[in-house]
């Protein structure tokens, strides 16, 4: 491939990015598809059909290339994702440095705590100061509010794992950015894989947001179930909101009773609870 071809290749990659599919590009672009239409082909079936040893590739003209080496593209997976303990995968991401704010800030990062084998997950929005002083989650007021909240259900801490969508305190207990969050997602996501809850408990906002990948407001997610990747997901508000407005411990009480119900429903257990 000469420069002139790749150039424009870079350029029509830019206008790919820039615009959706079916707008009009202007007589630029259509100077480049026309240009560029055989490697682009070519590219694409080399991405979704990777080449082996010793396999020939054909392009439009016939001509027959020899690959010496396998081409196939590797895929870039970082060394936690292999991890198959909870344990090992914390102790792999305890050096994360992709927010860089954040990471030079924190005192510890919260991976989360609780059974790694629970039933059910908690998840927050991210660390405050308590917890990012201890390195563990929910220890503060609302951590001890979270307790209450379990304790009126019948459930401990140590029957449940709890973890944030964020692993570092964000500065002045701000809001988590979405640039942060997209960062950290993949942490959670590989947390829920390894312990498989059957249910899970998303407080605040931004718990129910990220997990639902929706942007509907709290008011309008909570008092139901939904589904996390065929887990069943119940949103209700954070213990830290609880705090600034005792108004929303009624609805909150009635959310966690719905989600008691749903977990006795699961395992087989008899409800006497009022």
């Amino acid at each position: 491939m000469n420069s002139e071809i790749l150039m424009k290749l870079v350029r029509y990659s830019k206008f790919n990015q820039e615009y959706s599919t079916g707008n009009t590009f202007g007589k630029e672009l259509d100077e480049l598809l026309s240009d560029i239409a055989e490697i682009d082909f070519s590219i694409q079936s080399a991405i979704h059909h990777p080449v082996k040893k010793n396999e020939k590739t054909v392009d439009k003209n016939k001509t027959s290339i020899e690959v010496e080496e396998d081409s196939e593209i590797p895929m870039i997976t970082e060394e936690w994702a292999k991890c198959d303990s909870i344990h090992d995968f914390s102790a792999m991401i305890q050096g994360c440095t992709k927010c860089g704010m954040l990471s030079k800030g924190r005192k510890n990062i919260v991976f989360g705590s609780g059974n790694p084998n629970a039933g059910i997950v908690v998840v927050g929005e991210a660390p405050g100061a308590d917890e990012d002083e201890q390195g563990l989650p929910f220890v503060g007021r609302a951590g001890r509010l979270l307790t209450d909240i379990l304790a009126a259900i019948n459930l401990s801490r140590d029957e449940v794992y709890i973890c944030n969508i964020l692993k570092c305190r964000p500065p002045e207990n701000r809001n988590p950015l979405p640039d942060e969050i997209s960062n950290c997602e993949p942490y959670l996501a590989r947390q829920l894989e390894l312990i498989k809850p059957k249910l899970i408990l998303a407080l605040g906002t931004f718990a129910a947001q990220t997990l639902l990948n929706t942007k509907e407001p709290l008011g309008k997610l909570r008092g139901r179930f939904h589904l996390y990747k065929n887990i069943k997901l119940m949103v209700t508000y954070h213990p830290a909101a609880l705090l600034r407005n005792p108004n929303w411990k009624r609805p909150t009480w009635e959310d966690v009773k719905m989600f008691r119900e749903e977990y006795d429903n699961i395992h087989g257990i008899t409800n006497e609870r009022s």
